[in-house]
């Protein structure tokens, strides 16, 4: 599998993305990043890595353009990040070799934010288009806000590491407010940032998991 290198229209401005398509790949998933990430985070690469194995789609794209990247303001600002998802996925759903595809997101850190709005976005507009699955990894769940939380239907896992203290009690307040399939875990031992051995492993499984069965 090789990635295609491709411009992703939003607004003015052009991002970077890499779509991976497996053979016989039934969905795609939009990655997200965090703020002072990119395309590039080798944890959100080795995830796509493993969805790809599993026969999923993936997009890896910038959600900034490196100037706007540069602004600490621009990288918490969730409403651009939510806009450029969603132009993200409009570009997926007009591309012929994936628009018959199921969509899902995967968010880390203020992308799980990101993510999440979006998912509500679409849900509320009832324009046909559906996320069918959100996966969280060691993501900001909370600043997504009451109303877009309140609005998610699609089955969403939260995946926090157990020793990422604060961000736990961040992601359960976040969880209490959902009312959709959902499911939140704890990986032992794992910070946020999911640095020490097997962590990440297992997080990018329980996410593959999750695409795999609702995807």
């Amino acid at each position: 599998m090789s990635a295609v290198r491709i411009p992703v229209p939003a607004d003015k401005v052009q991002l970077d993305g890499e779509l991976v398509l497996p053979p016989s790949a039934k969905g795609v998933v939009l990655f997200a990043h965090g703020s002072g990430s990119s395309r590039f985070s080798p944890r959100n690469t080795y995830v796509a890595e493993v969805l790809q194995q599993r026969g999923i789609g993936t997009l890896l794209f910038d959600l900034l353009t490196r100037e706007e990247d540069q602004d600490y303001e621009t990288r918490f600002d969730i409403a651009l990040l939510t806009h450029r998802l969603l132009a993200a996925t409009a570009w997926l759903q007009a591309n012929p070799a994936t628009q018959t595809m199921h969509l899902g997101y995967f968010g880390a850190s203020t992308g799980a934010a990101a993510a999440l709005q979006a998912a509500a976005l679409l849900a509320a507009a009832k324009t046909g288009t559906k996320i069918t699955a959100v996966v969280s990894r060691g993501g900001r769940p909370d600043l997504a806000g009451e109303v877009a939380l309140s609005g998610v239907t699609a089955p969403t896992l939260l995946i926090v590491g157990a020793a990422d203290y604060g961000v736990i009690e961040l992601n359960q307040q976040a969880y209490a407010l959902m009312g959709c399939e959902k499911k939140l875990t704890l990986v032992p031992g794992a910070t946020h940032l999911f640095e020490e051995p097997g962590t990440l492993q297992q997080a990018a499984s329980k996410a593959a998991d999750w695409f795999a069965q609702h995807l």
